[in-house]
């Protein structure tokens, strides 16, 4: 039996933990856990480094006493929760296990600030892609973020300082310790100033406008919009200037946006297919070249309570100033959508989609699109909707026709694009 126990923020440890350590003959952890556990001077000890070795330790020691002879793992906070219950369940089997929880760092960073969080979206970037990280954190306003070297408070900061709104950043260290416990509020250009050091606990990043919710029955991230491809007139346009919502449904089957993802909309207009990504939770970046524009997806955004960046400047110029997107929406265009296109294909990591009402656009943003690799495909879309007439009487009104076309880059041919 593998006994994993939780440490570290501050609460004591329950009589059976206190037992199991008291009649371990092996306990594996981190040195400052070992230290302050009080261990017997029979047991054996390994200071946890890299997980395989440690793992293999165990499964040697198993093997060679069964359960005669228990075996202690101590972890910080709740071993459940990102921690190293899913690898022991995965090496042993959960059924070899017996779990004393203690209260994850979470938990005790919100509860310093005295705020709820199950309406919190927690995220891992402890040995991860800070990227997904920093996108949620630019999506949602109350966001958790698991720290690890290369990830933390000052990596955050520096991709949020001037893309994230009124975020501020909560970097919440050595929690738990009294005499080193620091909870300290910043902003995220502050974040990136500094050397934070290997205490850092966790970083929340919270728009505090936002903070307190209403009242949720499922805990993290909304569930998503309950209905999509919303009516134009749902959206602030200019001469009906706005992505129809059929064209607008099947752009969003082929984005695919969803939390953790990056999803530029170029050519932006209305914003209304901005907004849309935004509303599955997706992070978002407008590019718009007209102010008028500019501050109409400002308004459609508030108006929907989703957060999308805007940015005021004409394709493909401003592009690369921008980080790389996980799927690209580009809608209208001139003479420069083809090079827009190639500029987008050669960035985007899933995905770019393309609306257009000119026949003659089509072959040069195909090309694009398969010369970055992408798997090409499209369709004319053309629809006829009800339209009332007097007496009672229903006529079929036909919309404009647009093409739509989609890359797809194949999972085999994801080697040489940003990470």
């Amino acid at each position: 039996m593998i006994t994993v126990i939780g440490t570290g923020t501050g609460a004591a440890l329950s009589a059976d933990a206190e037992a199991a350590l008291a009649g371990a003959a092996l306990v594996v952890g981190a040195g400052r856990h070992l230290t302050a556990a009080g261990l017997p001077d029979t047991a054996a000890r390994i200071v946890l480094g890299a997980l395989a070795p440690a793992l293999d330790a165990v499964e040697r020691h198993l093997e060679k006493h069964a359960d005669e002879q228990p075996v202690v793992v101590l972890a910080s906070g709740d071993p459940g929760f990102f921690g190293i219950v899913r690898a022991l369940a995965e090496r042993f089997g959960p059924e070899r296990l017996r779990v004393d929880p203690g209260v994850s760092s979470v938990a005790t960073a919100f509860a310093r600030l005295g705020l709820p969080w199950d309406d919190a979206v927690v995220v891992s970037a402890h040995g991860r892609d800070v990227r997904t990280a920093v996108n949620v954190c630019r999506s949602h306003p109350k966001v958790a973020v698991l720290t690890g070297p290369g990830a933390g408070p000052a990596e955050l900061g520096a991709a949020l300082a001037y893309r994230s709104g009124e975020r501020v950043l909560v970097v919440a260290s050595a929690l738990g310790d009294p005499g080193r416990e620091r909870v300290e509020r910043v902003t995220p250009a502050e974040a990136a100033s500094r050397e934070w050091g290997t205490a850092v606990s966790v970083v929340l990043c919270l728009d505090e406008t936002r903070a307190l919710a209403p009242l949720r029955t499922v805990a993290g991230p909304p569930l998503g919009p309950t209905r999509w491809a919303l009516g134009e007139s749902e959206f602030a346009h200019r001469d009906s200037m706005i992505t129809k919502f059929e064209v607008r449904a099947l752009a969003l089957a082929r984005l695919g946006p969803r939390l953790g993802d990056l999803v530029w909309d170029v050519g932006a207009g209305s914003g209304s297919v901005a907004v849309e990504c935004a509303r599955f939770g997706a992070s978002v970046t407008a590019i718009e070249k007209t102010r008028d524009g500019v501050d109409r997806i400002r308004a459609n955004a508030g108006a929907h309570g989703v957060d999308v960046r805007v940015v005021h400047g004409a394709a493909p110029t401003v592009l690369s100033d921008l980080d790389d997107p996980d799927a690209v929406f580009i809608g209208g265009g001139g003479r420069e959508l083809p090079a827009i296109v190639a500029a987008c294909a050669r960035r985007a990591r899933r995905a770019v989609v393309v609306a257009m009402a000119a026949l003659d656009r089509v072959p040069a943003v195909r090309e694009a699109l398969t010369a970055a690799g992408f798997d090409c495909d499209g369709v004319l879309l053309q629809s006829s909707r009800l339209a009332p007439l007097p007496g009672d009487v229903t006529r079929l009104a036909a919309t404009n026709p647009v093409f739509l076309l989609w890359g797809a880059r194949p999972p085999a041919r994801t080697e040489g694009v940003p990470q």
